[in-house]
Formats: C-alpha cells, structure tokens, sequence
C-alpha cells in the first residue's frame, strides 16, 4: 500500500508561454498529509479499481500511464493490479493523479525488482510527477518539472472544494487571454473558465487562496481546532490537513 499524498501551492508564478505551447512557471510546492490509497499486487495482467472519489477516465489514467511508461524503459511486461482508493478531489488543484502516478512509479519499482531511475520516467508522465517522489517542501521551474528542494514547511491548511472539476489545460489557455496577479497567477484564469467559481472564492474570503489550476481553495491554521471551526459553516467538500515532510 503505498500513499499518494497531496500537493498546495503557496504561490505560483506564470512567466510565459513558451513556442512548445507549455507554460514556463515558478511555484512553491508544499506535500500535505491528505492522500489517495494505491494498493499494488503482482497479477497475471494488469487491471485497474477504483473506490471513493471519482476517478475520471479509468481506463487511461495516471496509474496505467506510469505503468506503460516503466514498462517501455524495463523492455518487459510488469503484470499488476491496481487498486485505487481516492481521496483527493479530481480536477481540484491538489496533484491528485500526479501524486497517483509518482505512487504507482515507487509501488512498480519495489515489487517487481526494478533497477531504473524514475525521475526521468516521471517526467514523461507529468510535469507534477517528478515532486511527488519525493514530497516535502520545494520550488519547481520549468513545467513544473525543475525541483529545487526547500527547508520541509509546517503548519495546519483547511482545504474547500466547490466540486468544480477543472481541467489544466483549460485554465492556461484563458491565463493567455487574461493573464493574472496575486499570490496564484491562475486565479483570475480559473473564474473565467468557471465563472461560478467566483461566488465560491467570495463566499470564502480574503484569507483563502486556490491552489494549482483550481478549483480548491486553502488557509493556513496554528492548529487544527481553528481549521475545523472555520469549515464547519462550508457546504462543500472540505479536509483539514497538515504540512509533510519529504519521503525520499
């Protein structure tokens, strides 16, 4: 059983729109105790299972994707099964499917004996996989994908998430009509693809701050006995969570 835990981002920068059509950013990213289940098990083929959460697209998500993309640098068939429990919100902001992926590059590694340096194959799965085998506190650049480890981070977060489901690839196309300020650069993207996400930020308040492409929300607490009193009026999917340190 291996854990795939959460990602905020405290800030994120947009710096441009390279000629790749990928965005150039510059964030600090924070690994938090909230985290999906990969259960893994050698098989005689591969199958995949979800419980929880939804799991968009279950038949071409990241767990098969870091599996094909391992199986291809180990030139041999990695038989498996697959069983997900998903915590984390889809489409939320929180790295859900990357921290997914990295889980399913570690959980392959072990069981089947591989001799392989995953960073590389990480990379090729998503720009947010590389930070997920290693967790705690750090800057990526880049994609996302040039990690610069920071001192590990602490501290209690209320996350709120309006169930707004919200696509990457369609918050950085309105971020090149819109562009964006403030502490996360893709806020003012976000609302525009999700105008309804606007009387949710509202709702919230000042002190709160989305996360990644959206559509979550998170405030930093001293202690989780404020985190709870501040969600318990929400009504809407929340989680009261806390800073983790690295993992490797």
């Amino acid at each position: 059983m291996v854990p795939a835990r959460a990602k905020l981002n405290l800030d994120l920068e947009v710096l441009s729109r390279g000629t790749d059509g990928f965005h150039q950013i510059k964030t600090r990213l924070q690994a938090i105790a909230l985290h999906d289940l990969l259960e893994l098990t050698p098989a005689n083929r591969t199958t995949f299972a979800a419980t929880g959460l939804t799991v968009p697209h279950q038949q071409n998500n990241s767990v098969l994707k870091a599996h094909a993309a391992l199986e291809q640098v180990a030139a041999r068939k990695l038989p498996t099964r697959f069983d997900l429990h998903k915590r984390i919100p889809s489409g939320a902001g929180l790295g859900g499917a990357s921290s997914d992926a990295a889980a399913a590059l570690r959980g392959l590694k072990a069981i089947h004996g591989l001799k392989v340096d995953l960073d590389e194959i990480a990379a090729s799965v998503g720009a947010d996989v590389p930070f997920f085998l290693k967790g705690g506190t750090a800057l990526a650049e880049g994609h996302g994908e040039r990690l610069t480890k920071l001192p590990d981070g602490n501290g209690c977060f209320a996350i709120a998430w309006p169930g707004i489901e919200l696509l990457t690839a369609n918050v950085y196309r309105a971020w090149d009509e819109v562009k964006g300020d403030g502490p996360n650069q893709l806020h003012r993207a976000a609302l525009q693809v999700a105008p309804k996400l606007q009387d949710f930020a509202t709702r919230l308040g000042p002190k709160w701050q989305m996360t990644g492409s959206g559509s979550a929300f998170f405030r930093r607490f001293d202690d989780q006995h404020a985190a709870r009193k501040a969600t318990a009026h929400l009504d809407c999917w929340t989680a009261i969570t806390h800073a983790v340190g690295g993992w490797a």
